[in-house]
């Protein structure tokens, strides 16, 4: 599994989300299929099968979200490199066909929240974006084609 970087806040989110599984999601699973169980014949039981399938459900987000936890490694803001596109920086970029101004910050897939102005270093313009400094062009690769960003500022 490749390394998942995160800030401290979403490593916190992603823990405390974890525990609300286990803690309290895993044992209303189990009385939910306690209570299926008692009302008879599990051939014809569709309650039963609901309950054990939303287990199985469950556990398989329990799963994953400690395969990320497992991976992941935070980031200290303080020691980011503003010099280059990086996990964690934010950047402000200009579109240079529609010469629209945007800043996004370049995120883990975990983090990646589009309205917050947050984007995955796994995207399309995530991974254009990496590596560049201010000043440099930008051509990434989208559906509808190629977009040029010019890399205006690099900040934390």
């Amino acid at each position: 599994m490749s390394v998942q970087y995160v800030t401290k806040e979403t490593l916190e989110r992603l823990q405390a989300e974890l525990q609300h599984m286990r803690g309290v999601e895993r044992p209303a699973a189990s009385r939910a299929i306690a209570e299926a169980r008692e009302k008879g014949d599990l051939k014809e039981n569709a309650e039963y099968d609901a309950a054990k399938e939303a287990q199985g459900m469950l556990e398989a987000k329990i799963s994953q979200l400690e395969g990320v936890l497992a991976t992941a490694r935070v980031l200290d803001e303080s020691t980011i490199d503003t010099s280059r596109v990086a996990i964690l920086t934010k950047v402000t970029i200009t579109n240079l066909a529609t010469k629209k101004k945007l800043t996004y910050q370049i995120v883990s897939e975990q983090e990646a929240d589009l309205k917050a102005g947050k984007i995955s270093v796994t995207s399309p313009i995530g991974k254009g974006l990496l590596g560049k400094e201010v000043g440099e062009v930008a051509e990434v690769q989208v559906p509808a084609g190629i977009v040029k960003f010019k890399v205006e500022e690099i900040f934390v």
